[in-house]
């Protein structure tokens, strides 16, 4: 076997003054999975000889593998420049980072004990849960814009938001996504276009795919700008304008200068010929072993071909160096913010900005936070908003409406991606949405009352049921002055067509939920309904009155219930046969869908669990399917105790008792499917990521993603061998954790022994 050699190169891109160095990184992966992973660092000097001298350091060390370890740091520094050793061995001590504790260092989110409520906002896309928000905290959509709205897919990060009436300060800290994330989402981009340069698309095309990734949560237009328009349509009006913020002009100094505009249009315009020619190149390379693409009419041969073509595309060096073009043109967009504090990892990418201003300068402020957060069009080549992971933000902040300003409040806001951003995404909900239910005190689903309680709504309410959360849940409906029919001649009318919609979700959900854990949340939601309508201009007086009786209800939900003195008392029996549909519940949709699935959104889920960025990737959720099935299932078996260690008085005592059993498990359940879903099995996810190549390569993807969920969650049965059987323990172990918490038992003997098997 040829052991593969590593070379370093002096370099200069983009115009910039001084040299950097081009190398393959012996122990990073590229986007393929693959070691080698082409690296460019500044060396911080302009001196051909000393650039050079650099390198050649950086070449000893690439040609030592003995040196290939990040416990030879500390001998490097005695031999090599510290700019060779920054280069080389920060590349090896990146992590996942965890940037709500980045956040939470230095903004704590306040808690009930403190008097606070904390709020989590969750609905569709499009229903206006962050325009509802602007209205709670006081933020005018012409002038302050924050957060960011549009009727496109905005809020794709963690928005925290803290309401305290009596700070003297605008504190901010917003955090950011990895450097090779966001790498991986520009070579995709890239790989789109040069999908669209294969096809022959015509050159606005190809810049469309490369400026809006595939999964339209990263926009690469946010910073590199817009593809220059046609001289003939150049400023016209648009009927299609998606982004309100448009409507009004921005000042001068929040617009990106006419300088930077034509700078960012040459780029991009040169990004494309380069496109064009790396498609062109890589394609006419192919086309001894494949054919040429024109000439293929099966669509399964296209697909074959484009795969194989987008792994040609990494071996090409010149699209490796515009990858690392657009990064570099990424890291300026930094170095334009000259407010507030940067804080970096090891390899130098920031990770952390904070920034305060006191309670006067809250344009100001608000001026500097929309640099991360905006989706205006006028600052499109300068915005950081693609870049950013979370934002938490800490101030004086009240609504701007008079009467809903003069009570104080104590609330923390936390707001995040819409339900359903696909189509497909209804089927389940994220664990970045279900995770946090444990940590407030309300969760509010905002519904579009002229279509309320779909598929994504009813998902969203299902989980709060079976994980006993659903005390804390309040429905706002808004657009409600859009509700309109001949048959709905008033007000009360309309609210009642509103609120039939819930008792029809109601109904729908106590084959899944329970007839108890239905009606106790029917109870919840019959004096938690608010209707709401034109949050985006001057509100209406009766509509006021709902926000009124809205934050009204948030604020109480600081005050939390009293514990329940009755507990109940199981007996394991038939919690094998529920979990038995629950682990079959979760495989069987799964095999189906992963048939069915593009093989290219398979790979791109494998890709994001094997680099440890995410458990899912645009509705594929396999984390959070298994946390469904296993919590559904229990939570129905919950229903039934076999006694009490004291009767309960009444069914709201009775159903309080068990929703604080399912809160346990909910948070257990979280990390059990974590573990043997995801770091259990990450040789598996990297194998179904970088092995599989060429003919047939997604069928076999597809097998081996069956087989990490058939370990992951076997099925349970009388034949179960020792393997299969450790799943059952977890899961018993953290049902009888949560059940004794609260005071109850479990009864029953091991499993094993209760079925006979020695």
């Amino acid at each position: 076997m040829t052991t593969r050699s590593y070379r370093a190169t002096r370099t200069q891109s983009n115009g910039r003054p001084g040299w950097s160095v081009t190398f393959g990184h012996p122990l990073r992966t590229d986007a393929r999975g693959k070691s080698g992973k082409k690296m460019r660092r500044g060396l911080g000097t302009t001196d051909n000889e000393e650039a050079q001298r650099l390198v050649d350091q950086l070449n000893e060390l690439l040609s030592d593998r003995s040196w290939w370890s990040p416990d030879r740091r500390g001998d490097a520094v005695r031999q090599f420049d510290r700019r060779i050793i920054a280069a080389f061995f920060d590349e090896m001590e990146i992590g996942k980072v965890n940037t709500r504790q980045l956040r939470e260092e230095v903004i704590p989110l306040p808690t009930p004990d403190q008097g606070y409520a904390r709020i989590m906002l969750v609905g569709a896309t499009g229903a206006g849960k962050t325009t509802l928000l602007r209205q709670c905290i006081g933020s005018d959509h012409n002038r302050d814009r924050f957060p960011a709205t549009s009727t496109a897919k905005t809020t794709t990060t963690e928005t925290e938001i803290v309401a305290d009436p009596t700070a003297k300060h605008y504190d901010t800290v917003i955090t950011f996504k990895t450097e090779h994330e966001i790498r991986c989402a520009v070579e995709e981009c890239l790989e789109d276009a040069c999908i669209a340069a294969v096809r022959s698309h015509e050159d606005e095309r190809i810049a469309a795919a490369l400026l809006e990734h595939r999964e339209q949560r990263f926009r690469l237009s946010h910073l590199l700008g817009n593809w220059p328009e046609p001289a003939d349509d150049a400023g016209s009006a648009s009927i299609f304008d998606e982004d309100e913020d448009n409507d009004d002009a921005l000042p001068a100094e929040e617009t990106v200068p006419n300088e930077a505009l034509l700078v960012n249009k040459e780029r991009l315009i040169a990004y494309v010929d380069q496109i064009r020619e790396v498609a062109t190149a890589t394609k006419d390379q192919m086309v001894p072993e494949y054919g040429a693409f024109e000439e293929i009419a099966n669509p399964y041969r296209q697909e074959e071909w484009r795969d194989a073509f987008i792994d040609a595309l990494y071996d090409n060096e010149d699209f490796r160096d515009l990858s690392l073009d657009i990064m570099d043109v990424i890291k300026e967009r930094f170095e334009a913010i000259s407010e507030g504090t940067f804080e970096h990892t090891a390899s130098g990418w920031p990770n952390r900005w904070q920034y305060r201003l006191p309670e006067s300068n809250r344009a100001a402020f608000l001026r500097q936070v929309r640099w991360f957060t905006s989706n205006h069009g006028d600052q499109f080549g300068r915005l950081l908003t693609p870049l950013v992971d979370g934002i938490r933000v800490k101030g004086p902040f009240k609504p701007f409406i008079e009467e809903l300003g003069k009570d104080e409040r104590y609330l923390v806001f936390l707001d995040g991606e819409g339900l359903g951003h696909s189509a497909k995404e209804a089927t389940s909900v994220s664990t970045k949405v279900t995770e946090r239910f444990p940590d407030v005190e309300m969760i509010l689903l905002v519904d579009d009352a002229q279509s309320p309680m779909q598929a994504a709504s009813l998902e969203l309410l299902k989980s709060v049921g079976s994980s006993g959360h659903d005390h804390k849940v309040a429905i706002a409906f808004t657009h409600f002055d859009h509700v309109k029919g001949d048959n709905l001649r008033n007000d009360m009318q309309k609210v009642n067509h509103v609120s039939a919609s819930v008792n029809n979700a109601m109904t729908s959900l106590r084959d899944s939920l329970g007839g108890p854990t239905a009606s106790r949340l029917e109870r919840q939601l019959e004096n938690s309904k608010f209707y709401l309508g034109k949050l985006d201009t001057r509100v209406p007086k009766g509509f006021i009155g709902q926000i009124q009786a809205l934050l009204d209800k948030m604020q109480a939900s600081a005050v939390l219930p009293e514990p329940v003195a009755a507990a109940p008392i199981y007996s394991v029996a038939r919690l094998d046969m529920t979990l038995r549909d629950a682990t079959d519940g979760f495989k069987t949709p799964w095999k189906g869908r992963l048939e069915s699935e593009h093989w290219a959104r398979v790979k791109a889920l494998c890709r994001r669990i094997a680099n440890q960025w995410d458990n899912e990737y645009n509705g594929l959720r396999p984390v959070a399917d298994l946390v469904r099935e296993l919590q559904n299932a229990i939570s129905l078996w919950l229903n039934n105790p076999a006694d009490w260690t004291r009767h309960p008085k009444n069914d709201g005592e009775r159903e309080a008792a068990i929703s604080g059993i399912k809160r346990a498990v909910f948070v257990r359940m979280h990390l059990l499917a974590e573990r043997r879903l995801i770091i259990n099995q990450r040789t598996g996810w990297e194998s179904a990521f970088s092995l599989y190549r060429g003919t047939g390569s997604g069928r076999r993807r597809v097998t081996r993603i069956m087989q990490i969920y058939e370990e992951a969650a076997p099925s349970i049965s009388y034949a179960m061998d020792t393997d299969n059987q450790e799943l059952f323990d977890q899961v018993i172990q953290i049902v009888r954790d949560a059940i004794e918490e609260t005071g109850g038992s479990m009864e029953g003997a091991h499993y094993r022994e209760t079925i006979g098997v020695a």
